[in-house]
């Protein structure tokens, strides 16, 4: 079976990636694809490389079928060194990595590719910002939770719990100002 991290074409890498999920047939897959709007004859096209451009929430609701992230369908990520494949991509992707693209799609921090612009870096800056608050607002609802069931059980964890929480309470705070002054509204 081909690894569909290193299919040559879009279509490819969803027929690749379909079976390696097991999903025998296209119909299966469609099926799995919960109120989208992707049908069996839509992903056969794809596949067969007839349909070259889809819609962004075409490819966001096979990705989430096949439980995998868009950037291994949009890139040949398996061969992260070779150029992007997609057709109809403007010039500014020429000698584009896939691994590049993959670190521009995904916008991660200290990747392989950096914006070149001050508003690009600050554009890359507040959505991490943005991805560390959503990760701390998850953990001290859990500390919270963690606390309050050490207190009610009369464990010697509540202090060590709270500290924790005091830390992730006020690196949230930080970076809720920090994304304030950015103009994001939390």
């Amino acid at each position: 079976m081909a690894d569909f991290r290193s299919e040559r074409t879009l279509g490819a890498r969803i027929q690749a990636a379909r079976k390696a999920r097991g999903f025998r047939t296209t119909l299966d897959l469609a099926n799995a694809i919960d109120g989208g709007n992707v049908s069996e004859s839509i992903i056969e096209n794809i596949e067969a490389g007839r349909k070259a451009s889809i819609d962004v929430s075409q490819l966001l609701n096979i990705a989430m079928a096949l439980g995998i992230a868009p950037s291994y369908l949009l890139a040949p990520l398996g061969r992260p060194w070779e150029g992007i494949d997609l057709p109809n991509l403007s010039r500014a992707f020429e000698g584009m990595s896939s691994v590049e693209f993959d670190s521009w799609f995904s916008n991660v921090p200290e990747s392989g590719f950096q914006p070149q612009s001050i508003s690009g870096r600050n554009a890359s800056s507040e959505l991490q910002a943005l991805r560390e608050w959503a990760s701390l607002t998850r953990e001290v609802a859990r500390l919270e939770v963690a606390r309050e069931l050490e207190v009610a059980a009369e464990g010697g964890l509540a202090a060590r719990t709270e500290a924790r929480l005091t830390f992730a309470r006020d690196e949230k705070k930080r970076l809720e100002s920090y994304l304030g002054t950015a103009g994001w509204e939390l």
